[in-house]
């Protein structure tokens, strides 16, 4: 149940918070006093659409905030564990806040959730019913969530819709290969060209890279050998030359350490063995740079025109080209890629009697899958269509419709993502009138009934904490509005419930009664709430049914509707 309510800075309310008791809270309040804003700040709580003109002052933010007693609900506590969000013993929290800036957030017990996780969590604690909702009961889809929702089939609907969705994409893999294979077979011959082209080419990885690296070597032989001499030429073994200064020095060295050992000094032992590492070192690098100069020479003499082979690269090279710009593509290895892709589309032509056959049998069989399952939901359905039939009758014949007939028409339809059924909500109010479908034949009075049944029904079987009535009284008076009162306050009895009537004989029923009402200061108009006490209840009906708050007949009549409903 909705243990306060508060809201701050939302169109005309600078600031309310709201204690609602269990049963049947009643609200009342002049037209325009501001019962609608209180409903539309509960509606953002469901996830409703967030108007930032709402917020009442651009200089901070708009707060809707609702505690909700959740003892007993272990529905919304597995939810809140799956979603992991903090617990609260016996509570769950949701707020929604509104920045002037155009931002909306959402918070479960004081932690930042996403719009879709706060409305999972408020539809199964709260349900608003407002006039425009009563179109409803005439919706085949809203009329089919109401019976899944009483035959408790959203696991069943959860295993139907996965094996829909599996048969919806092996239906299109096999119509989307079957026409790819239609098209590519109109282009069979052309395919089949291309590829014994690409093969005749006996195209390599990395084939144009090569050749262009020595068709560049080829084409400009003389320069690059005068480069390598000019490198060669330092290192060769020619008096002055740099190996040949390397071994004077490394033999100058090992005279240098010769002459130093010959001494008698102790200390020149060790500068004669520092002398002779450098000698080596010396003759290591001599040997190192003769290793590369012969590298170079070897590569110098590998260097040999070869105009004919220069020939042979740029015609190869030239076919290359020529066929990557016909194939739209820039590198051998792309046509590579190409011809092993035409070849796999000409398998497949080849073997595509085998591979549709396959698809096509995967799709019967996912269809198979989801027909059984469609089918154990019309029986699901139809167990409960013809319970719940009975059971709207009965609550519905009180509300002044003594000859009504209801039958829910369950037929079959094409497989779609609810099933294979439509359903129809056909009614007859009258004696002898034949059964019809409810928005052809229904007044706007006895919809709004019709409604008051079905959520009250909706309400007890799905556990709902909470139910929000929005003037659905609307459209009765007398009699049937004192047995809709009733009715409410009965369900009031097992759940919370929240309404919102103009009807005096409906507001004596609660167990506790709010007032709406507006209020200007010097600079704007304000709406403001309060609890009525016992001792205002009477003048707040007289004001009613009267217009007067202290008129004689009309407190007679307000104590009389107050004291019936005690009874």
């Amino acid at each position: 149940m909705i243990s306060s309510l508060h809201i701050s800075n939302y169109a005309l309310i600078s600031k309310i918070d709201i204690e609602f008791a269990r049963g049947l809270n009643i609200i009342t309040g002049e037209t325009g006093a501001g019962k609608s804003i209180i409903l539309g700040a509960l509606g953002l709580l469901l996830g409703g659409r967030a108007d930032m003109k709402a917020v009442r002052d651009s200089g901070s933010k708009s707060v809707i905030e609702a505690t909700f007693g959740i003892d007993g609900h272990g529905t919304i506590e597995r939810i809140l564990k799956d979603a992991d969000l903090d617990m609260i013993p016996g509570e769950c929290i949701l707020r929604r806040e509104l920045s002037p800036g155009g931002r909306s957030r959402a918070f479960i017990n004081d932690t930042p959730v996403s719009l879709a996780t706060l409305r999972d969590v408020a539809m199964r604690l709260v349900d608003i019913h407002s006039q425009h909702q009563n179109l409803l009961i005439s919706d085949p889809d809203y009329q089919l969530r109401i019976i899944d929702s009483l035959g408790g089939n959203a696991p069943l609907l959860e295993e139907y819709r996965k094996a829909y969705h599996a048969y919806r994409i092996a239906l299109k893999a096999y119509t989307d290969t079957r026409e790819s294979i239609r098209r590519s077979q109109s282009d069979a011959e052309y395919l089949q060209y291309q590829y014994e082209k690409l093969s005749e080419m006996k195209l390599r990885p990395g084939e144009q890279e090569s050749l262009e690296r020595e068709r560049d070597i080829l084409s400009n032989i003389t320069e690059i050998k005068a480069r390598v001499s000019a490198v060669t030429e330092p290192l060769s073994g020619r008096p002055g030359s740099a190996l040949a200064q390397l071994s004077e020095a490394a033999s100058a060295c090992e005279t240098l350490a010769s002459g130093v050992g010959e001494t008698s000094e102790e200390d020149n032992d060790s500068h004669e063995g520092g002398l002779r590492a450098l000698a080596e070192r010396l003759q290591s690098a001599r040997i190192e740079l003769r290793d590369i100069a012969d590298s170079l020479q070897e590569f110098e003499n590998s260097l040999q025109a070869d105009p004919a082979r220069l020939v042979e690269v740029e015609e190869r090279l030239s076919e290359l080209y020529s066929l990557e710009m016909k194939h739209h593509v820039d590198t051998c290895d792309a046509l590579i890629e190409l011809r092993d892709r035409l070849g796999e589309q000409l398998k497949e032509l080849n073997n595509s009697e085998d591979v549709l056959s396959e698809l096509e049998n995967k799709a019967r069989r996912a269809k198979k899958e989801a027909m059984m399952l469609a089918q154990k939901l019309s029986e699901a359905r139809a167990a409960t269509s013809a319970d719940f039939a009975e059971l709207l009758k009965t609550r519905a014949i009180p509300l002044g419709m003594p000859n009504l007939r209801c039958e829910v028409a369950l037929t079959k339809d094409k497989l779609g993502p609810t099933g294979c059924d439509r359903l129809d909500f056909l009614f007859a109010f009258n004696k002898n009138q034949a059964l019809t479908p409810v928005g052809s034949t229904a007044s706007g009075g006895e919809i709004s009934r019709l409604m008051l049944c079905i959520k009250s029904i909706v309400a007890e079987r799905m556990e709902l904490p909470s139910i929000i009535f929005d003037e659905v009284d609307t459209g009765v008076s007398g009699d049937i509005a004192q047995r809709m009162a009733e009715m409410m306050s009965s369900i009031g009895r097992k759940i919370q419930v929240i309404t919102i009537t103009h009807l005096p004989g409906v507001a004596a029923h609660g167990h506790r009664h709010f007032k709406v009402y507006k209020e200007d200061d010097e600079e704007a108009t304000h709406t403001h709430i309060r609890a009525l006490s016992e001792a205002e209840r009477a003048p707040e009906l007289a004001l009613m049914l009267s217009g007067s708050s202290d008129d004689p007949a009309a407190l007679a009549n307000a104590r009389a509707l107050l004291k019936k409903a005690k009874a």
